[in-house]
């Protein structure tokens, strides 16, 4: 085996295609993070056995692929195959993804009663209960959909958004500018005595970090009120 390469496998009419690839630029192009397939292939050869060298004719490429490019042919079999990564490697993405996940759903999602976010112990608690299992290669977005709609059935939960009127005294108005654009920043101005005024729109689960950080910006003296 080629060092610092993994094999990705597709079967194909009972028939099996493999290369060897690198891990990393692999699993970033089959997870969507690489667009281009530049470099992804170790070697630009297609093996019925990659251990084994056994390669497949290129009548049979043609016959499932289309064509006997190996890099054509290779691009396919990452795509719609699988990736044998290392047993390290898979435990480290699949905590980072998951991780993520948990994040997001914080974040973003209040308790509809109370319009408190859940803490992140919370959730991960709840998606082991509801048994969730994190998919290494769909996206973070799509399982957060996904997760959201089986917590559901053990947690009130929703996504919401919260709108907030914001006043920031003149001496701390130029540098709470770029935070409030963090925090959804719709509409804004500047008083006659330079305070500025605006309105804010963001995930109800981040008010607390929208209230720790104006109050540390400002001192405690930021204006705020819920709309």
């Amino acid at each position: 085996m080629l060092e610092g390469s993994i094999i990705a496998r597709l079967e194909k009419g009972g028939d099996k295609f493999e290369v060897f690839v690198d891990e990393e630029r692999a699993y970033s192009f089959k997870s969507g993070l690489k667009k281009d397939f530049a470099n992804v292939l170790s070697v630009d050869e297609v093996f019925s056995d990659a251990r084994k060298g056994d390669r497949p004719s290129d009548a049979e490429l043609k016959k499932f692929f289309g064509t006997s490019d190996p890099v054509a042919v290779g691009e396919v079999i990452v795509r719609e195959g699988e990736l044998q990564l290392t047993t390290e490697r898979r435990r480290k993405l699949l905590e980072e993804k998951k991780a993520r996940i948990i994040s997001l759903i914080s974040r973003n999602c209040v308790d509809p009663h109370t319009k408190a976010p859940h803490p992140p112990q919370r959730i991960e608690s709840a998606l082991e209960e509801v048994k969730f299992k994190v998919d290494l290669f769909k996206s973070v977005d799509r399982q957060v959909e996904e997760a959201v709609e089986k917590l559901r059935e053990i947690l009130p939960i929703k996504m919401e958004n919260i709108k907030i009127a914001v006043k920031i005294d003149p001496q701390f108005s130029g540098r709470a500018f770029g935070i409030l654009k963090e925090f959804g920043l719709e509409k804004s101005e500047y008083g006659k005595d330079g305070s500025l005024v605006g309105v804010c729109v963001f995930p109800a689960g981040l008010q607390d970090d929208f209230y720790n950080k104006m109050n540390k910006l400002t001192g405690g003296s930021v204006q705020t009120k819920v709309l």
